[in-house]
């Protein structure tokens, strides 16, 4: 009688693979403490530099993995855990820290929390009016290690170190060794005397360090003097608010920014909530929203022409192939294929080239011929056309492939039942080949519309979205779309990056792009021809 799959089951030998359930849990165990130990300690840094948002997403990915690996009844999410931790972290903490950023004066200046802000202030020093200067002399040890040896215009002297009171020269000190004719040490246990020349080369490394235990340290001024700085700024919890020292002004935060009465204001400032700020700034304010409507239009004019002319040129083609006996016909597909075939930000730079106005082949060639080449890099008409151009080269082999795909689905039936019917060749075209053909290349059009609408690759290899614009408040340029634009608000603008302005832009361009792509879905009844055919 034959034994049931179970007994078979039991009856296996265990593999020499398996380690032992106990060997397994340690293991287990072991690597959840490494795990939470190094985790405590994030967030807790986390936590004392204000970074609440981030804080918030790794506690939540710290604890899933806990209860993942903890219960048994979930044990085939372990092996997906890992993933979807990488993907919270890599992928929705980014989409929700930009959100989040849109809301706040996140920019240049406004980088840190306030409690880091606060830190950095305090570490701010001054040198108050009339303090005593000294002579000094370095001694380095062969650790990298650093003390002076300082001399006072009354004679006293001074040893000092970094994270070390100040020691009298006039005492003896242990490891000191005797003093030479000019008052220092010949050495000091542990170090050796630089010598002025050795000073000088290390100077970057001195100039640095701060002696002595802060706020109060000593700090070297020139290869002569050194003072003793004090804390420039005190911050006082109860009132929120920091006072000079040196002159007792006090600064209040206000945006974002410790200021005083006068205007002043310390530097650096902190990251605040500012509601619909950044937003309302794209609508009310003119120097804003004058470049911004004039992008945005631009943005769609690209991404409409990007996707007729490409999909037009691929079109022509596929039917030229697809209905005429051409000569090596293969061989002249695939050379149109080519473009396609070559990264995109080297053809772009290849046609940069040929447009250059001293050296490229299409302006020396037109002027040869005409006269007269466009201006393609600074004339804005001009330099949109390069760009519609490049982007033809670019994109046309794509929409050849796709339609001739889809030519070759369509069944021959239906055109040759037409022609008996009487219709000519352009009316077979119209009327029966470009609908079918619309219900398969439809959504590849949609998805091109949406890529050119971001197609950032183009703009800024070909001129950086230039010529600028000129009498705008931010940096713009006239073939700028808006995700350039919002690139040089984040990045490349050279007058101080505006994260939560960019990030609203990025907002907005998602906004657009969902409701375009939704409307051409529902327009032109995708979806609803999918659902038909499943």
């Amino acid at each position: 009688m034959k034994k049931s799959n179970r007994q078979l089951e039991g009856a296996r030998a265990p593999s020499i693979f398996t380690p032992p359930p106990l060997l397994q849990t340690t293991f287990k165990m072991l690597g959840l403490a490494l795990i939470d130990a190094f985790a405590i300690w994030f967030l807790y840094t986390l936590a004392a530099d204000g970074v609440w948002l981030l804080l918030g997403v790794l506690l939540l990915i710290t604890v899933g993995l806990n209860i993942v690996f903890l219960d048994n009844r979930l044990a085939p999410m372990r092996w997906l855990s890992p993933g979807l931790a990488l993907m919270i972290l890599m992928v929705l903490y980014p989409l929700v820290f930009t959100v989040y950023t849109a809301f706040t004066n996140y920019s240049d200046g406004h980088l840190l929390s306030k409690q880091q802000s606060i830190h950095l202030i305090e570490k701010q020093q001054y040198l108050p009016a009339g303090a005593q200067t000294y002579r000094w002399t370095a001694f380095r040890s062969p650790s990298g290690e650093y003390a002076l040896w300082l001399i006072a215009e009354n004679g006293s002297s001074y040893l000092v170190q970094a994270g070390e009171d100040p020691r009298d020269g006039s005492q003896p000190i242990s490891g000191v060794g005797t003093l030479d004719e000019e008052g220092i040490p010949q050495s000091i246990e542990g170090y050796q005397r630089l010598s002025r020349t050795e000073a000088i080369r290390y100077i970057s490394e001195l100039g640095n360090l701060a002696f002595g235990i802060a706020p109060d340290t000593f700090k070297i001024k020139s290869m002569d003097v050194v003072a003793q700085f004090q804390q420039k700024y005190t911050y006082h919890s109860d009132s929120d608010a920091f006072v000079d020292n040196e002159t007792g002004m006090l600064y209040h935060p206000l945006e974002g920014t410790f200021s005083a009465a006068d205007g002043t204001t310390l530097t650096p400032g902190f990251q605040i909530t500012t509601g619909w700020d950044n937003f309302r700034k794209l609508v009310t304010s003119p120097a804003l929203s004058g470049p911004l409507v004039t992008i945005f239009i631009w943005t769609l004019v690209f991404a409409v022409l990007s996707v007729l002319l490409t999909f037009g040129l691929g079109l022509f083609l596929a039917v030229l192939f697809d209905g005429l006996g051409l000569y090596k016909k293969k061989m002249l597909r695939s050379l149109l294929i080519i473009p396609y075939t070559i990264p995109g930000f080297i053809s772009i730079l290849m046609w940069v080239g040929l447009f250059n106005p001293h050296l490229g082949i299409i302006s020396l060639t037109l002027k040869n011929w005409l006269g007269w080449s466009p201006a393609w890099f600074s004339d804005p008409f001009w330099a949109k056309v390069g760009i519609l151009i490049v982007n033809l080269w670019l994109g046309y082999p794509y929409m050849m492939l796709v339609s001739s795909g889809a030519l070759q689905s369509i069944p021959h039936e239906i055109l040759e039942a037409a022609r008996v019917d009487g219709a000519n060749a352009w009316q077979c075209f119209w009327k029966i080949t470009m609908p079918l053909l619309l219900m398969t290349v439809g959504p590849l059009l949609i998805s091109s519309f949406a890529m050119n609408f971001n197609n950032f690759t183009v703009i800024y290899l070909y001129n950086s979205g230039g010529p600028p614009m000129l009498g705008t408040s931010t940096p713009a340029g006239y073939t700028d779309i808006l995700i350039s634009y919002t690139y040089r608000l984040a990045f490349a603008s050279g007058r101080g990056s505006d994260y939560g302005y960019a990030s609203a832009i990025t907002i907005i361009i998602f906004i657009v792009v969902a409701t375009i792509t939704l409307f051409n879905f529902r327009f032109t009844r995708v979806w609803e021809e999918v659902s038909e055919n499943v």
